[in-house]
């Protein structure tokens, strides 16, 4: 259903302040509840014409990724709607648990055909489909809206962009977001003095290096800078503290002074980076790149 999700997605911003009025950070105001109902009503509307083939091809699957996408945004109709594909098999794999628990919901919102149709699907049991998960990019909501409470309104959809693409390069989202909010502020017209362009100040090497052609298209410039993180997170084998280093300063430095250089704007760096994530240590992918000859074992026992 990965595809489906894709083209059936949530605005970013209503479920990132959705999810931090679940966990008690921020209340949604009025203006946002209405323009989230509204949303998971057109996902729902999508999902029906999916399903039936209304102005558009008859494509199950898509249905099931928009009727999941309403349900995770609280419609009634989505619940319903998702707990029917999965008790007749239609568009995703027949699954009575799922069914059940989906009716079960609809009917809590008092959905008025939810209850007979637990009759034929069992009762609530808790299991529910991956797709009403929160997607990874969005589980630290508390940060995104954080940063897009300081930031004006039009810097919102690069840090939902950075947050969204992270994953696809293997990076946390919480960390992409803490080095683009740290090199502009998520401004994609951002230049330095020494010429790093863009949201994640791509100096004009690195931009060449991962292929990135236009330095201030935003699309381009997240992907060619969590490129790099990628690749600095190999070479340094995860180490948060060095890879942030690295990306102010360069891995040469870092590998020249065996650590975060002793400058005091790469040290002010580190800090500001370990002050949005705080973990020290960072999954990486060792196909990327052979580590650096730094991460030896006396070098990190040195440590």
């Amino acid at each position: 259903m990965r595809r489906g999700l894709v083209l059936c997605a949530s605005l970013a911003l209503l479920a990132g302040a959705a999810q931090a009025a679940r966990m008690g950070e921020t209340p949604l105001t009025p203006a946002e509840q209405d323009a989230l109902r509204q949303h998971a009503d057109y996902l729902h509307e999508a999902g029906l014409r999916f399903e039936h083939g209304e102005g558009v091809p008859r494509e199950p699957d898509r249905a099931a990724a928009c009727y999941c996408e309403s349900a995770r945004q609280g419609s009634a109709d989505g619940m319903y709607a998702l707990g029917w594909m999965y008790a007749n098999g239609r568009g995703v794999p027949r699954d009575d648990a799922y069914a059940g628990t989906l009716f079960a919901m609809a009917a809590m919102l008092a959905h008025p055909q939810a209850d007979r149709m637990q009759r034929f699907t069992g009762p609530y049991t808790g299991n529910v489909p991956d797709c009403l998960h929160a997607p990874a990019w969005e589980q630290d909501a508390g940060l995104i809206t954080r940063l897009m409470a300081r930031l004006p309104a039009d810097r919102h959809p690069i840090i939902e962009q950075v947050a969204r693409t992270a994953p696809d390069f293997g990076v946390d989202a919480r960390f992409a977001l803490a080095i683009a909010a740290t090199e502009s502020a998520f401004n994609p017209q951002a230049l330095s003095p020494r010429n790093a362009m863009g949201v994640m100040q791509l100096i004009p090497e690195t931009a060449e290096r991962f292929n990135v052609r236009n330095a201030y298209d935003p699309a381009q410039n997240i992907r060619g800078g969590l490129a790099y993180l990628r690749w600095l997170l190999a070479y340094f084998r995860g180490d948060v503290r060095l890879v942030a280093a690295a990306y102010n300063a360069g891995e040469g430095a870092v590998e020249r002074f065996k650590g975060v250089p002793p400058y005091p704007e790469t040290q002010a760096y580190v800090t500001r980076i370990l002050g949005f994530f705080s973990e020290r240590q960072h999954p990486y992918d060792a196909s990327v790149v052979e580590s650096s000859a730094v991460m030896t074992p006396l070098f990190m026992a040195d440590r």
